[in-house]
């Protein structure tokens, strides 16, 4: 709850990303993305992601977060992902593993850095857009671009209750805790915490009957619509403008 405040209050700040149409934003994040993800040379995949840290510089979003939930994370999840490959991936052999004497192959260090590269950066530009984009304009924008509205309306119901259930998670335990003297065992403990799980599923499941049956009585018929309307301005173009170039360059250079 505490990172979907930030994201909110970041979103109004007056930062490079914040003054774009989220449609550009968009689009133009999307490329990025695609071409880290498509390009050959390590240098090509550097460089889209310098441009990622260089646009949360400008639109004040802090390093240290996206160190602290970007980059480490991705790094040890896509660490352990990738640490197989540099022994079983066939090549030229580079050095051997000391004591168990198994070798490492070039390819299998390039297999390992394209991916980690590859996630790192295209984690990064997820990231900005999200926490730069209001989550109903994130939304607005998506379905300006013809995505399927039932994946809309999925993430955008996922967002808005999944804080909820959250918060009724916290109010029973402390519910429970505030009745409680002394500490449990723990198979009693156990036992609390599983029939705690079955309470919060069986109101998630009726939370979401009433969820839609109140959407149905105010017209909802599957499209969901946002107040604000997007305006683009010059800087909007000027920035596509300047993703079309970067995404162009990638692809050319990253072959």
């Amino acid at each position: 709850m505490e990172r979907a405040l930030y994201a909110e209050e970041l979103a109004k700040t007056d930062g490079l990303l914040q003054r774009l149409d989220p449609r550009i934003k968009l689009i133009g994040i999307l490329a990025l993305v695609i071409v880290s993800a498509m390009a050959h040379r390590l240098w090509v995949i550097g460089a889209v992601f310098a441009v990622a840290v260089s646009m949360a510089v400008m639109s004040r979003v802090s390093l240290g977060i996206l160190a602290k939930r970007v980059w480490v994370a991705i790094l040890l999840f896509t660490g352990v992902i990738a640490l197989p490959a540099p022994f079983i991936v066939p090549g030229r052999e580079v050095l051997r593993l000391p004591l168990l004497d198994w070798p490492v192959t070039a390819q299998g260090l390039a297999s390992a850095c394209y991916l980690v590269a590859r996630v790192e950066t295209a984690a990064t530009l997820s990231v900005l857009l999200i926490l730069c984009t209001p989550w109903s304009h994130v939304l607005k924008a998506l379905r300006v671009l013809k995505v399927p509205v039932v994946f809309v309306v999925i993430l955008g119901m996922t967002y808005r209750y999944i804080l909820l259930l959250l918060q009724t998670a916290h109010d029973m335990f402390e519910s429970r805790r505030s009745r409680m003297v002394g500490k449990l065992e723990g198979p009693e403990r156990r036992r609390v915490a599983a029939s705690s799980a079955g309470v919060l599923m069986s109101k998630s499941l009726q939370l979401s009957g009433e969820v839609y049956s109140a959407m149905l009585s105010r017209g909802f018929r599957g499209e969901v619509y946002v107040l604000d309307d997007f305006q683009t301005s010059t800087i909007d173009w000027i920035m596509l403008a300047v993703f079309v170039v970067l995404a162009s360059g990638g692809f050319y250079f990253g072959r």
